[in-house]
């Protein structure tokens, strides 16, 4: 699964930026657990969160329909659309005020190549469950 691994991979480093940047902020405000109602701390803590969230089912969906023999040009664009909403995402809701454009925009490209994954999945598993 060399496209999965692919986006699995460029993903991974963008959830240890979002990591760091969630222990700086902790770090910064003195706090261990929670947020210590640090409005800082709990906007890069929804960041982190919000990406953890979606990633994995997005590339469980993903490897499976690479597993179906999906065509490249497809998952790569699921896989590119996955990553630039995650990106678009993060960097919205990390500035103060957040930007709400981008940061939809963002969440429809994420739901976007959910969405592509799933039906193509349920599209190449039907035939084969007869």
């Amino acid at each position: 699964m060399p496209i999965t691994a692919l986006y699995a991979g460029l993903l991974a480093f963008v959830f240890v930026v979002l990591s760091f940047r969630t222990i700086g902020a902790r770090r910064a405000a003195r706090v261990e657990i929670g947020d210590g109602s640090d409005r800082e701390l709990l906007r890069r803590m929804r960041v982190h969160a919000n990406f953890a969230e979606y990633v994995p089912i997005a590339l469980i969906l993903l490897a499976l329909a690479e597993t179906m023999k999906t065509n490249a040009l497809l998952l790569h664009g699921m896989g590119l659309m996955l990553l630039v909403g995650r990106l678009v995402h993060a960097y919205a809701l990390s500035q103060t005020p957040h930007i709400l454009p981008l940061r939809v925009a963002g969440m429809v490209a994420t739901l976007t190549a959910i969405m592509a994954a799933a039906i193509t999945c349920l599209t190449l598993a039907g035939p084969s469950l007869y």
